[in-house]
């Protein structure tokens, strides 16, 4: 995987001013372009869609500041059909238009080149099980909310916050198979992992494939396939999204699977009344790399 994003962001210099063929060298390296592009975001930082605005817009901040050709010139060359486009782009970057920079020499923003490097890490061994599971049905209220990265998302703790206690109850005692008890799925998550970028969030529980859901209630089918559980325990939600992003940086690298499109669901054994700790598992979707 390290090689694979490495060759990523030769691909990317190689192309800056066109889309790069993520599926094509994917599909090279025997992985699929899903699990690239999620790798990518998690280790990177940023999602690819970005790390190609930067790379684009550092190269041609060198073309403003010669000054050797017009802007719309640069802006072509750069995979940009207007003026207007470019500087969009260029501003979003740099914090100042391309006119501004060539007149002024700056401010500039440069993003250097990625390198991925392996080093030697997880001294703290992660609790992970593989879980084998038939198809089944995940069955609650949903609602779309943005992707937010560390901190509570209030778009999920309102959305929580108006199902009435006594749903609650009701949806908890719905619940027939793994993972049981009340769930937190996320689906449809961007596989660049932009935050700000649009997913399902339902709050709800896991049942049989053949189990219907109640009126009232929203459902997402779940495939046959197996899951990697990881078990975390700590302040919340910190100690859940610390061991998120180190499904990324530690346990995926380190192991022959990777991940497969699907929600990711959290389970909560146990947690304070008040919800600063808890102890939960994340369940993640994977197949065999």
């Amino acid at each position: 995987m390290i090689s694979g994003l490495n060759q990523l962001v030769d691909l990317v210099e190689e192309h800056l001013a066109e889309e790069p063929d993520v599926q094509g060298l994917a599909a090279g390296l025997g992985t699929t372009e899903y699990h690239l592009r999620r790798m990518f975001s998690s280790l990177a930082g940023m999602p690819l869609s970005e790390y190609v605005r930067r790379r684009r817009m550092t190269v041609a901040a060198a073309d403003v500041v010669r000054g050797e050709t017009d802007l719309l010139s640069i802006a072509v060359r750069h995979g940009y059909g207007s003026t207007e486009a470019f500087g969009r782009a260029f501003r979003a970057v740099h914090g100042a238009g391309p006119g501004d920079v060539r007149r002024h020499g700056g401010p500039l923003r440069t993003q250097p080149q990625l390198r991925f490097r392996l080093t030697v890490e997880g001294s703290t061994p992660m609790d992970t099980r593989l879980v084998n599971r038939p198809a089944f049905r995940l069955i609650g209220h949903a609602t779309r909310v943005p992707l937010i990265h560390q901190g509570v998302n209030p778009h999920i703790q309102q959305h929580i916050a108006a199902i009435p206690q006594e749903e609650h109850l009701r949806l908890k005692a719905l619940s027939d198979t793994e993972p049981g008890g009340l769930l937190q799925v996320s689906d449809g998550v961007d596989p660049d992992g932009t935050e700000g970028s649009e997913l399902t969030y339902l709050h709800g529980v896991a049942v049989g494939r053949d189990t219907p859901a109640p009126d009232g209630l929203d459902a997402i089918e779940v495939t046959e396939g197996t899951w990697a559980v990881f078990r975390t325990s700590g302040p919340h939600p910190q100690a859940l999204q610390t061991t998120w992003a180190a499904t990324a940086t530690d346990w995926f690298p380190s192991n022959p699977w990777r991940l497969r499109p699907g929600p990711s669901l959290v389970a909560t054994l146990e947690r304070a009344e008040d919800f600063s700790t808890a102890t939960c598992e994340l369940w993640l979707p994977v197949e065999p790399a």
